[in-house]
């Protein structure tokens, strides 16, 4: 279950998420100079309006594709706080693929082992990226930045998005979860 992992945050702590129980959890994993940086401004959106009935933003910077999260956990969440007027906090960086990945993502990858694409294009994009990416090995494995998950109230995990899904593209979801 999600509730038995523990991560660590970007002050050298640890977040247990057992505290985030009864929440509806956003967990993807970031980078500050990919082309998918822009989905920042939608995640705030999100963020904005579904954090007071329930809403957590996991947000997890990853330099396995294409070192596209260079710096210190603390330059990252400048760069955001700066750049996007982010109000959700970074986590530290972590590896989500290969012998290093952190458990929480093992985790996310058995329960949600495919992605969802939508539309030829998309598809395009991803079978590209898949080529790109050299962490990307197996079919449950990360393929790139910002892939996203959606953890219901009750800790299960009910949605796995490929980079292109947009966040405003799943508004919907989150918000007949949030109920």
């Amino acid at each position: 279950m999600i509730y038995d992992y523990k991560v660590k945050t970007r002050d050298g702590g640890e977040l247990d998420l057992a505290t985030l129980k009864g929440k509806v959890l956003l967990i993807v994993n970031t980078a500050t100079g990919c082309g998918f940086t822009p989905q920042y401004e939608g995640l705030e959106a999100l963020y904005a309006k579904y954090h007071d009935q329930g809403l957590e933003i996991l947000d997890f910077p990853c330099n396995q594709f294409g070192h596209q999260a260079p710096g210190t956990d603390d330059e990252i969440h400048s760069f955001c706080t700066a750049k996007y007027d982010t109000h959700f906090d970074q986590l530290a960086k972590i590896d989500v693929n290969g012998e290093t990945e952190d458990p929480l993502y093992t985790f996310l990858k058995e329960a949600q082992p495919k992605e969802e694409v939508k539309g030829f294009k998309n598809k395009a994009a991803i079978t590209m990226i898949k080529g790109l990416s050299k962490t990307y090995k197996k079919p449950s494995d990360i393929v790139w930045n910002f892939t996203k998950f959606i953890v219901d109230r009750e800790g299960n995990v009910v949605g796995r998005f490929d980079p292109t899904f947009k966040p405003l593209d799943f508004e919907n979801l989150i918000a007949k979860l949030i109920g």
